[in-house]
């Protein structure tokens, strides 16, 4: 792992985590249990305190950072999406971030909310809890039903139970030169909300 004490400030990262061996986490961060940061993904503590709480992933690519002297938390189960940039705000528990969103300087995030990717969130913007928040700039569109949470959540469950897989079965390798006849079948364990709808 690529992982950096800065001005004498040492990750703590719990051992039930996975931080990928091309991510990057510097300095004043502490990482709970069960969390996932995936490959490119930067967790830059040099300036203040980033605090992951159990459960919580840091999807590829995603930067989190903030202006010196800040601290700020991401409650248990935050999801962050592929791409996006956190910059000095604050998350609550069970929200997801999309992919390729910025969320800004002391922005809150409130429990369970749903940021839609590409979207922008201005520095400071506060959002209620349970809000689907979109756009540039983001706004709150409508509350989120207990169906879309509940999608979310049990997504967040298959990001939870990564840790472990990534430690029981990732390795690196060769590549093959062909496809093997006993190639394994990949596992269909998730419907995305417009599946779950249908029926």
């Amino acid at each position: 792992m690529a992982i950096y004490s800065f001005k004498g400030h040492i990750p703590v990262i719990h051992e039930s985590s996975f931080v990928h061996p091309q991510a990057s986490v510097i300095g004043n961060v502490i990482i709970g249990e069960n969390c996932y940061v995936g490959p490119s993904a930067v967790i830059r503590g040099d300036w203040g305190e980033i605090i992951l709480e159990d459960g919580v992933n840091v999807q590829e690519n995603c930067t989190v950072h903030m202006f010196p002297g800040k601290s700020i938390r991401f409650r248990e189960s935050a999801h962050i999406g592929h791409g996006a940039v956190i910059h000095g705000a604050n998350l609550g528990r069970n929200c997801l971030i999309g992919m390729n969103s910025v969320i800004m300087d002391d922005a809150i995030i409130g429990d369970e909310c749903i940021v839609g990717a590409m979207s922008f969130v201005k520095a400071e913007a506060i959002f209620e809890p349970r809000s689907l928040i979109v756009g540039n700039p983001a706004k709150k569109i409508k509350e989120l039903s207990d169906e879309m949470i509940a999608w979310k959540t049990a997504g967040t469950r298959l990001y939870q139970q990564l840790p472990a897989d990534c430690q029981a079965t990732m390795n690196e390798v060769e590549p093959l030169r062909e496809i093997p006849e006993n190639r394994p079948v990949q596992e269909d364990f998730y419907k995305t909300l417009q599946e779950i709808k249908k029926k």
